[in-house]
């Protein structure tokens, strides 16, 4: 078995994608600092994969403790790394916290990866690297646009890391991977996105609202120029999302890279406004939702959505769930997780 690390590996992304990974025949271990997280995810792995998995409580901004677990575990063929604070607003305020957190770990990631000689490394990027694109749907080779935040901004200096740390790192091959908006649950209800601190994505501020976590919810913005005001994303379920990470890491182990560093655009390949995925939800689920309409929100982007054929075409790699699906598997992981 081929050991994988998984950095984030107690987040909403990080374990769905561990589940995947075991299913397909890796050994996994976790490192995780809990800031945003806890161990609660550690069980659901469990549960559903039937492994118990060693998770690092590690800062990885801390370069000595990081050094260490690849000392534990000088047999690690790859790293996919998801952890990074992500929060959007928090950036804006925070941008400071956002630029140490996310570019340190990145840093300490890579050193260790050279000096190790960890031969595949998938990074998790983002959409946001985008900015207000000028063309839709955005494809690979889309020109990025000024970062409409500090956490896009650490994602577009973490791809610009990578670039150029590959021309020194010769032995190691990267996937940069830029995902839309994960979202919705694993089918056992026994793992889904809980956030630790105050929801500020979509999908779970929908199924806490409509469960009475929250009074209300609000939509930022229905002046914008989209179909019906909102704002657009694609949304991307997340059992479809660590699918694509397995499957990235296997096509850098069969050497099917033409390219030291390549990169994916994941998500439906469709842009859905808020107030399609609000009618998606009340459709999907018989529940009705409280919200009202507000001002603009510092630091969003227009509207976005992924061209996917790279993907599909090279890692054989096709999303196999709709944002109906995304809805139903979120609400009956709020509804289990509230209880």
């Amino acid at each position: 078995m081929q050991k994988v690390l998984v950095t984030g590996g107690c987040g909403y992304i990080g374990s769905h994608t561990i589940v995947d990974l075991i299913k397909n025949g890796f050994e996994v271990i976790s490192v995780d600092s809990h800031i945003n997280s806890n161990r609660k995810p550690l069980s659901g792995i469990r549960k559903i994969t039937g492994k118990t998995i060693k998770n690092y409580k590690v800062d990885l901004s801390d370069r000595t403790r990081t050094q260490k677990i690849f000392k534990d575990h000088p047999d690690i063929v790859g790293i996919i790394h998801f952890a990074a604070l992500k929060s959007v607003g928090d950036s804006v305020n925070e941008p400071l916290l956002y630029f140490r957190n996310n570019m340190l770990s990145t840093l300490n990631l890579l050193e260790c990866s050279n000096e190790f000689g960890v031969k595949h490394f998938i990074f998790s990027s983002s959409c946001s690297v985008y900015g207000n694109a000028k063309e839709l749907p955005v494809t690979e080779k889309t020109p990025l646009q000024e970062a409409e935040s500090p956490y896009a901004r650490t994602k577009q200096m973490g791809e610009q890391m990578i670039h150029d740390a590959a021309l020194e790192m010769k032995k190691t091959d990267f996937i940069l991977l830029r995902y839309f908006n994960p979202c919705g649950a694993h089918d056992s209800n026994l793992l889904g996105e809980s956030p630790t601190t105050k929801a500020q994505n979509l999908v779970p501020v929908i199924t806490e609202t409509a469960i009475g976590k929250r009074k209300s919810m609000t939509v930022f913005g229905d002046d914008y120029d989209t179909r019906d005001g909102s704002c657009i994303r694609d949304y991307i379920h997340v059992m479809d999302l660590a699918d694509a990470h397995t499957k990235s890491l296997q096509y850098l182990i069969k050497k099917k890279n033409t390219d030291q560093v390549e990169t994916f655009n994941l998500g439906i390949g469709d842009g859905v406004s808020v107030l399609e995925a609000i009618n998606a939800f009340e459709a999907s689920t018989g529940q009705k939702l409280n919200y009202k309409i507000g001002p603009r929100r510092a630091g969003d982007v227009v509207a976005i959505y992924a061209k996917i054929d790279a993907a599909q075409k090279r890692m054989g790699w096709k999303p196999q769930r709709d944002i109906n699906d995304i809805m139903k598997t979120a609400w009956d992981w709020e509804v289990k997780r509230s209880k």
